[in-house]
């Protein structure tokens, strides 16, 4: 089962983690410096029936499947990806996942920081 309590984190401030539960589906754990922020994403929704809301924003962002089957959606087009992926996200692009696994693990790394997603 995925879950934000089984990320092992070493030599890291106590100020630069948290761990934020969005809905009973989703889970982000933040781990951020000055300059670069990863954020690992946990959906334990799938398959989902339809894709979440697009979005976009000003950061770059590389995604990584750690776990799972999904298909992105990026700037229109459909991605199917699965674990050991990658995908990049240019500044402004629209975006978004639908799930095709049960649970599904993201790593998403942005630059600069999404301020935010700070407390």
């Amino acid at each position: 089962m995925l879950g934000a309590g089984n990320i092992k984190i070493k030599e890291i401030m106590e100020d630069k983690i948290s761990e934020q539960r969005i809905s009973e589906e989703f889970t982000r754990t933040i781990v951020h410096l000055n300059n670069v922020m990863v954020v690992v994403c946990d959906f334990i929704n799938g398959p989902m029936k339809e894709p979440d809301t697009p979005h976009s924003h000003t950061h770059e962002q590389i995604t990584y499947v750690a776990e799972g089957e999904l298909i992105f959606y990026r700037d229109g087009k459909e991605h199917h990806l699965s674990k050991g992926d990658l995908i990049t996200i240019p500044s402004g692009v629209k975006h978004c996942v639908k799930t095709l696994s049960r649970e599904a693990r993201l790593i998403d790394s942005f630059s600069p920081i999404r301020k935010d997603f700070l407390p």
